[in-house]
């Protein structure tokens, strides 16, 4: 019999529990687009409470939270101001331009987290030559910043400018609820300098589908109609809003253990000669690290493919640099079998 495969290439492979299929196949549902569905609608009521707004929407993925988002508080040819590592930019088909018509300035932030004073340098005098500055996004926690959390009193001090020139601002809240377990501070807390914020189910929170967008009244009325211009309104959507109340019922606390998981290999890692990593970085449930071409002589790609022989996956994320995320899926013994791949493949490899 095969061995059950390890995933740690993304906290979306998570897979709903047994008690969240129960609750899925028992949810009452209605038709979505005309706002009929009570699931649908108690999620809506409860992730506008979570985040301190008016109001919310269930919405079929995280990146059309982004992207009804750009198109609600910006217009065709404004220029959006990020990360140049930012979701947003990075991982959504263009969609920026494609759909919202915006010019991006990417700011060199460090770990994801740029500065009031890369904020400041980016901004310019009005101008009719140059494309209106219109939105502010950040990403919380940061993906490629490997997990990093954005301090609260950073979050507010870059608003603050934001709000100074006139902009509207974002939060790309994927992981928002891990930087809330993390550090004591509440989403709501988090959210109170954005104009708009979501949050993700199908990652660390476990169900199969589903993100959910909050902002004021006439943010979210705006947004149903950008909603339903990308095709993301819904039928009888409440067996999977079911799934995202139960994780936010039940799994958020227990991200903690991803944190504690993430941390545990990261350590373990940092003892392997070819692996090049800190662990005193590993403040959520991402782990990077990169392979030292002095002490081991595969890529990432190589490496990627001869630890998912061993049964554990990771993801590939530059020539020589891997990521590594832990779920709900995985467990403390789990860290240990992997790390044990992760050293027979090195010593293969040399």
């Amino acid at each position: 019999m095969s061995r059950p495969l390890i995933d740690l290439q993304s906290d979306v492979k998570t897979r709903p529990t047994p008690a969240m299929r129960r609750a899925m196949a028992e949810a009452e549902v209605g038709d979505e687009a005309a706002g009929e569905d009570p699931t649908v609608n108690r999620l809506c009521e409860r992730v506008a409470a979570l985040l301190g707004k008016e109001a919310a929407l269930f919405a079929p993925s995280g990146t059309q939270c982004n992207q009804i988002a750009l198109c609600v508080l910006g217009r065709p040819g404004d220029e959006l101001i990020c990360d140049r590592s930012a979701h947003i930019l990075c991982f959504e088909a263009g969609g920026l331009a494609a759909n919202a018509g915006l010019n991006a300035t990417a700011l060199e932030g460090e770990r994801g987290r740029y500065s009031v004073a890369q904020l400041e340098a980016a901004l310019r005098s009005p101008s009719r030559h140059a494309p209106r500055q219109s939105v502010l996004a950040l990403e919380q926690t940061s993906n490629l910043g490997g997990g990093a959390i954005w301090p609260l009193e950073q979050i507010e001090a870059v608003c603050a400018v934001a709000r100074g020139h006139g902009m509207k601002t974002h939060m790309d809240g994927a992981r928002l609820l891990n930087a809330t377990v993390a550090t004591g501070v509440s989403a709501a807390d988090y959210a109170r300098p954005f104009d708009s914020a979501w949050i993700d189910f199908s990652k660390g929170l476990g169900a199969p589908v589903g993100a959910a967008l909050a902002g004021s009244k006439a943010f979210i009325d705006e947004a149903w109609r950008v909603k339903q211009r990308l095709g993301g309104t819904m039928r009888q959507a409440g067996i999977i809003a079911a799934g995202a109340l139960f994780a936010l019922e039940h799994h958020v606390a227990r991200l903690k253990h991803d944190h504690d998981n993430a941390k545990a290999l990261a350590r373990g890692l940092d003892r392997m000669p070819g692996v090049a990593i800190d662990p005193t970085w590993i403040e959520t449930n991402l782990v990077y690290f990169a392979l030292d071409p002095e002490h081991c002589a595969l890529d990432a790609e190589r490496f990627c493919a001869a630890l998912l022989e061993r049964g554990v996956r990771m993801g590939v994320y530059g020539p020589r640099l891997v990521r590594a995320v832990t779920h709900i899926d995985v467990h403390a013994n789990d860290i240990d079998t992997a790390l044990a791949a992760v050293e027979a493949v090195l010593a293969e490899a040399n």
